[in-house]
């Protein structure tokens, strides 16, 4: 028999264990729906390239793709937009809940909140078996475009608009939230919106949904939970800055005087940069021309030239590319969108991620439960007093 070793009571044993802050470089899952490759800038869903999905999919096939790993027949797509139309009503208590929230309350508030209430509706909420789950997937992403329309108009002092069933879901948002039917440009834009945020890997609100779905929560609470982790402005919000600073510079005079004031004063340049990619992000190109060709719609193409100038002269100044969030940060001002709801428009994107692996993790469930490498006051007495 081997004698147990007796750690040393004298030796320091917190230099035996590195912390990775932030997890940073962590393999802490292994997974078939996504890889993000930040070296070479590709993002892959399920095998299918992102600049693929971009120009040859729709949002409704993409989100089938996530939650059933292949792309879906004829018939599968059918009766998967079917069912999405099925739900894009919310029940009138949420919507009433809504209605008495204060005109104040932050967008992404509201839509935790109202995301976390919608579940005492569901009469599948606590059924956890795999086709249940699946069926909660479609419900959410259903719903939580209807629960960010009504949350825009809310605060606009409108009345929310009702779902349409004879647009598709892209299209459908538009309309609730701008209450007319949207040009074929502004369709495709908000699809490709949702196609381009709807899945990231091991983000931070995507592991938030993992952490809680291991311990064999509901789906709600796992979504409540990363739709809590989107709001951190670390995580979303990056757009909503961006145009701040697009509406702040106000003509492409002014860009350059204004890169180099920030670079003097060691700013940070919102919409440049990623946390991944160390190359060109592969979603940001898709939405440039998105972004030119309603500012022409629109008959103001002036927030795209700045975008246009801002581009060139910050990637001269710090040799950084833009990211995704940049250029949808004009577009979806040409959209009608309000720079608040951003972050809440990325939300009806993700919740496809977030279900996706919220299926998986269940799917081969091993709680979450990470180590800490404590490094406090080694342990002492209270003594005599």
């Amino acid at each position: 028999m081997t004698a147990a070793v007796v750690p040393d009571p004298d030796k320091d044993h917190s230099a035996d264990k590195i912390a990775a802050r932030g997890l940073k470089g962590i393999v802490a899952a292994d997974t078939t729906i996504c890889d993000v490759d930040g070296e070479v800038g590709k993002l892959i869903y399920r095998g299918y390239n992102i600049h693929d999905l971009a120009t040859k999919s729709s949002f409704e096939e993409t989100a089938y793709l996530l939650f059933k790993g292949d792309l879906p027949s004829a018939a599968e797509l059918a009766a998967f937009k079917k069912l999405l139309v099925t739900h894009r009503e919310i029940e009138p208590e949420v919507l009433a809940f809504l209605k008495s929230l204060p005109r104040h309350t932050p967008p992404m508030t509201s839509l935790r909140s109202a995301v976390s209430m919608s579940a005492a509706y569901d009469p599948l909420a606590e059924d956890d078996s795999p086709a249940a789950n699946f069926e909660k997937s479609i419900r959410l992403t259903a719903e939580m475009t209807t629960i960010i329309a009504a949350i825009r108009r809310l605060s606009a002092g409108l009345e929310p608009v009702a779902p349409r069933s004879d647009l598709s879901h892209a299209g459908n948002f538009m309309y609730m939230l701008n209450g007319t039917v949207p040009s074929a440009d502004a369709e495709k834009a908000m699809d490709l919106i949702l196609i381009l945020h709807a899945e990231h890997g091991l983000n931070a609100s995507t592991f938030a949904a993992r952490v809680i779905a291991a311990t064999l929560s509901d789906i709600y609470s796992a979504i409540t939970g990363a739709i809590g982790a989107l709001k951190g402005p670390l995580h979303g919000g990056a757009n909503t800055e961006v145009l701040k600073t697009l509406l702040e510079i106000g003509s492409v005079e002014n860009v350059v005087p204004w890169v180099d004031a920030v670079r003097a004063k060691k700013g940070k340049f919102m919409g440049f940069g990623h946390a991944v990619y160390q190359v060109e992000d592969p979603r940001a190109i898709h939405l440039k021309e998105l972004s030119r060709r309603l500012g022409i719609e629109t008959g103001d193409s002036t927030l795209y030239d700045i975008s246009i100038a801002m581009e060139q002269a910050v990637k001269n100044a710090i040799k950084k590319n833009c990211n995704v969030d940049f250029y949808s940060a004009s577009l979806q001002y040409y959209m009608g969108i309000p720079g608040d709801m951003f972050t809440c428009v990325f939300a009806a994107s993700r919740i496809v991620g977030w279900c996706a692996h919220v299926l998986e993790q269940v799917s081969d469930n091993k709680i979450i439960r990470p180590s800490s490498n404590y490094i406090g006051a080694p342990e002492r007495t209270i003594g005599d007093r």
